[in-house]
């Protein structure tokens, strides 16, 4: 494996390092996650992120490219990705084109026409293949996200990638990265990922952070919040994670929610403005109906003690 030492750019020096660079960009990551993720950069190994949705694993890699200064390449991933979506593909019209000139130019050596048409020039390189090239600001951030949406067959595909940091393009040869990018995956965990791909990487699972945590990150994401409004929507996504909902709020949910609010000019969470801004925070209606009545009283009674 590459290591950190053998790729441009500045790269944390230790855990606490990681620790600090993540902080810098308002990203503040438990020390198990700047510990692997450090890891990570240090032995070149993919780094695979599984957890819930909203709890920040996409924005990982986001704070990576930022910080390092580094081209972010982002995958994403859907049910039929598949190679000529994710890796590459002929301009097979710009191939016909070259075809039908050589022709009327009288030129009939088929076996160098082949090898003009299936040049670097008519090779459309998609996110995997963009990955692979080299880059002056050092290896790009290449963000595999939501891999669990994509078919086996294409998870699959992505060995060979993983293993040796190259693709195998019939017509054309082999590209192999003269360093290999920085690669995050995530996955919501809608479906099982193949063990053969997560013996390629340093795996994580990002949870739910802890109330005091959550409490940082609302104040650095939303400064212009108040102390007792910040600590009242805290307490109150932490205690809606205890209820059995379809979809429980991630940190997106409640930086969204606290900005939200913040823009009302809200001071405190009452049934009137928790029941107006709901949608900010719960994204299915059979939950935002759960969450009236007796539940959003109890719930908001939680939330707004000074205990």
């Amino acid at each position: 494996m590459t290591s950190a030492a053998n790729i441009s750019g500045a790269m944390p020096a230790s855990v606490d390092a990681m620790l600090e660079l993540l902080t810098s960009r308002g990203y503040l990551a438990e020390r198990s996650l700047a510990t692997v993720t450090y890891l990570s950069l240090r032995l070149g190994r993919p780094l695979f992120l599984e957890g819930e949705a909203g709890v920040g694993k996409t924005e990982i890699a986001k704070v990576l490219s930022t910080a390092l200064g580094r081209k972010l390449i982002r995958l994403q991933c859907y049910e039929g990705l598949d190679v000529s979506s994710a890796v590459y593909e002929w301009n097979s019209a710009a191939q016909m084109i070259a075809i039908r000139m050589a022709e009327a130019a009288g030129d009939t050596d088929r076996e160098q026409l082949s090898s003009d048409i299936f040049a670097d020039r008519y090779l459309i390189k998609r996110p995997l293949l963009q990955a692979l090239e080299p880059d002056v600001a050092g290896p790009p951030v290449l963000l595999i996200d939501e891999l669990d949406r994509a078919d086996e067959a294409f998870e699959a595909y992505l060995l060979e990638i993983l293993s040796d940091f190259q693709v195998t393009i019939p017509e054309f040869g082999t590209v192999k990265a003269p360093h290999p990018p920085i690669v995050i995956i995530t996955s919501n965990r809608t479906r099982e990922i193949h063990d053969a791909l997560k013996r390629r990487c340093l795996y994580h699972w990002v949870d739910y952070p802890a109330a005091e945590r959550e409490l940082a990150i609302v104040k650095t994401r939303v400064p212009g919040i108040s102390a007792k409004l910040s600590q009242q929507v805290v307490r109150f996504v932490q205690a809606l994670r205890n209820q059995d909902f379809y979809k429980s709020p991630g940190v997106a949910e409640t930086i969204d929610w606290a900005t939200a609010l913040s823009e009302l000019d809200a001071r405190s969470l009452t049934p009137q403005v928790v029941g107006d801004t709901l949608g900010a925070l719960l994204k299915y209606q059979d939950d935002i109906v759960r969450m009236q009545g007796d539940t959003l009283q109890k719930v908001l009674k939680e939330a707004t003690s000074e205990n």
